[in-house]
């Protein structure tokens, strides 16, 4: 396991390319997803100084209240809840569907928002954050979770940060 982290300057891609096999290195050998998770949002933030970047897991709760003694009934619904992340503090859960993040996950793909103020029902979990990058990460067929990547600059992520960072997503053990 690596625990440094080298910082590189250069274009897009180059940072990139510099920065997965490191992300490999944090990675090999580490079961514990919760640091995996924080290692992944610590080398990238480290590496492109993002406002916010973090995961957000698909999560099921039981949300029923009423629970009678012969009739016991249960509605279950899944919600993406925060987990490991590097930058402000951020919205705790998100409904399917809603804002990037659950637009994401309801459609199984990588939505680039060059203006979030223009992307209809976008969560402002932070009033910093002016354009954004959600990767779904897909096992099985199924979306898990969300990698939310945040940026204070308008138009600043782009088809090399999807094609790299969904690159990323799948190095992961979910």
């Amino acid at each position: 396991m690596s625990e440094d982290l080298k910082i590189i300057t250069g274009n897009k891609t180059e940072q990139y390319q510099s920065l997965i096999p490191q992300i490999k290195g944090l990675l090999d050998g580490e079961t514990d997803q919760v640091a995996n998770l924080a290692n992944v949002s610590a080398a990238l933030k480290e590496q492109f100084g993002w406002l916010w970047v973090g995961f957000y897991i698909v999560k099921s709760f039981d949300t029923s209240i009423l629970r009678q003694a012969q009739d016991k009934q249960f509605s279950i619904q899944d919600e993406l809840v925060v987990g490991p992340f590097q930058g402000p503090v951020a919205c705790t859960r998100i409904k399917k569907g809603k804002g990037v993040c659950g637009t994401s996950w309801a459609e199984a793909k990588t939505i680039i928002v060059p203006d979030v103020e223009k992307f209809p029902g976008h969560i402002a979990c932070s009033s910093l954050s002016r354009s954004e990058i959600v990767v779904p990460v897909i096992r099985n067929n199924k979306v898990v979770a969300v990698l939310d990547v945040d940026s204070e600059y308008p138009d600043q992520f782009d088809l090399i940060d999807q094609r790299y960072l969904e690159e990323i997503v799948n190095l992961i053990h979910f």
